[in-house]
């Protein structure tokens, strides 16, 4: 009797409670703008060839919102930041003649495509148009000279062709990668160059067709050199053709080239209590709006949130302002250097040279070329940006407990990286292995990829994990201060070994 009770009052409880029956029904989403009547002819063709890539167009903001309704949203929630877009883009929605034919005297390549001028790579500067102030901000950005900082690097170009090179067992070492191994390598985060080199006639469904010859294409990476020879490319972060915030947001998207073992942001993130809580309660986040609120559009930080989006708290106050400068709340550089520093005061850095007249921002012992680099006040400027944010969750004491440590890990992990040094400055002296005085790849020799392991994989890994608040044993034993101590016990009974095998033949 007593179930059959509560059986009973179960379903009572079920037919009183209001449900989605009894909610109101939701008001009928607004139509979207007809596209232009040059879009709508691109459409007629690619919709068929193309219907991935249309879809995606028509579910973007850019297909559902134009250029006019835009510019009259009221800050914080505007996200088009020109002020001066020319009136025929403002009344029709961005489409692909739009983005495909925008500046077309400035692109190399620019062909004749169904009676438009059209060039393939949509640029920054072509974004510009609509997104002025995003634009000036990411050419600020070392990403966005990522290409020219990799392949005018005599030192970095060492380490790529030991990378990509095609090994050799003879003496004469790995002859050089070709362009399609370095595309999809190094240059497929870095960017390629895209350079015209003609024109080749293909058979589409609607007949023979020229298209212009791209080398370097496909590449959508952060320091791309396009065909109007402007740097970047937004679809690095914001995927082609929706052109999601709110996928850029989401951290799956810095993971395409933050995945370590020399980036491991995203590892660390993902075994972090940020990253914990993203994957168990981002679904129902909100990554949508321009001004991200904390606490109420989402619980915890995403890498957008925490180097580039705005972010409001419950008031409406600004915790931080939006920038595609991601360096704006980054105080050190902690990857894909030998040594932790200061930020570079320029995002170009070709321009660096250490006391060794090499271009790194530190010379071999780990003296920083302070000229080139930020100072100490616009360090601190940084850190209290990036602190802002956190102490929107997270008291003084954890912050600035949190920060001690990050700065003592920078420390010792650049000590580990010095010692590792010495080591390898031993053996170059004592002719155990060709260093920089013989003219050598430094990158080539057992005991070189060990010290460079240390410094680009382990302690990379150490310094994330403490950076990011998390990563737990990426700090320790998953690439971390374990195999900085094996790989130095590596080097060191390297170097013992040959010492006694006696003197190095000539």
């Amino acid at each position: 009797m007593r179930t059959c009770l509560c059986i009973l009052g179960l379903g009572l409880a079920l037919v009183l409670a209001p449900g989605p029956a009894l909610s109101a029904p939701k008001a009928p989403a607004p139509a979207a703008p007809a596209a232009s009547e040059a879009s709508a002819e691109c459409l007629g063709c690619h919709e068929a060839i193309h219907p991935g890539l249309v879809a995606a167009w028509k579910k973007s903001r850019h297909a559902l919102t134009t250029p006019g309704q835009a510019v009259k949203v009221k800050d914080p929630g505007r996200k088009v930041s020109s002020k001066d877009i020319p009136g025929p883009l403002l009344a029709d929605p961005v489409g692909c003649a739009e983005c495909h034919t925008m500046r077309a005297e400035r692109h190399a390549g620019t062909f004749e495509h169904n009676g438009y001028r059209v060039h393939t790579a949509v640029s920054p500067d072509d974004c510009a148009v609509c997104h002025a102030a995003e634009r000036a901000q990411y050419s600020q950005n070392i990403m966005a000279l990522a290409y020219g900082n990799l392949k005018d690097n005599p030192v970095y170009q060492s380490l790529v062709l030991g990378i990509d090179g095609v090994p050799s067992l003879g003496k004469s070492g790995p002859a050089a990668p070709d362009p399609d191994t370095e595309a999809e390598s190094c240059l497929y985060c870095h960017g390629t160059r895209l350079v015209v080199s003609g024109k080749a006639a293909r058979d589409t469904e609607f007949g023979d067709m020229d298209f212009p010859q791209v080398a370097g294409w496909p590449n959508q990476g952060v320091g791309r050199v396009n065909t109007d020879n402007s740097l970047g490319s937004c679809t690095a972060c914001h995927t082609r053709h929706g052109f999601s915030m709110a996928e850029a947001r989401k951290p799956y998207t810095c993971k395409e080239c933050h995945d370590g073992p020399d980036v491991p942001a995203y590892k660390v993130y993902a075994a972090s209590k940020h990253g914990n809580i993203q994957a168990a309660e981002g679904h129902d986040w909100d990554y949508s709006p321009a001004a991200w609120t904390v606490g109420r559009d989402f619980s915890a930080p995403t890498c957008a949130a925490c180097h580039m989006s705005l972010l409001l708290d419950p008031e409406g106050q600004v915790v931080a302002e939006r920038s595609h400068a991601v360096m704006d709340r980054l105080p050190w550089r902690i990857f894909g250097v030998i040594y932790a520093h200061p930020q570079p005061a320029s995002p170009d850095t070709r321009i660096i040279k250490n006391a060794d007249g090499l271009p790194l921002a530190t010379a071999l012992d780990g003296t920083p070329a302070s000229e080139f680099l930020i100072r100490p006040e616009e360090m601190a400027r940084r850190k209290g940006l990036m602190q802002a944010a956190c102490r929107k969750c997270h008291a003084d004491s954890w912050v600035e407990g949190h920060w001690r440590r990050l700065e003592n890990t920078i420390r010792t992990t650049n000590a580990s990286t010095l010692a590792a040094t010495k080591v390898l400055l031993e053996a170059w002296s004592q002719g155990y292995a060709l260093g920089l005085a013989e003219s050598g790849n430094i990158f080539d020799e057992f005991i070189e990829r060990t010290w460079c392991d240390i410094w680009l994989f382990s302690a990379n890994s150490v310094r994330f994990s403490s950076a990011m608040a998390g990563g737990g044993d990426y700090g320790v034993f998953a690439d971390g201060r374990y195999q900085i101590t094996r790989r130095l016990a590596l080097m060191r009974d390297w170097l013992a070994v040959r010492k006694a095998l006696g003197p190095k033949a000539p």
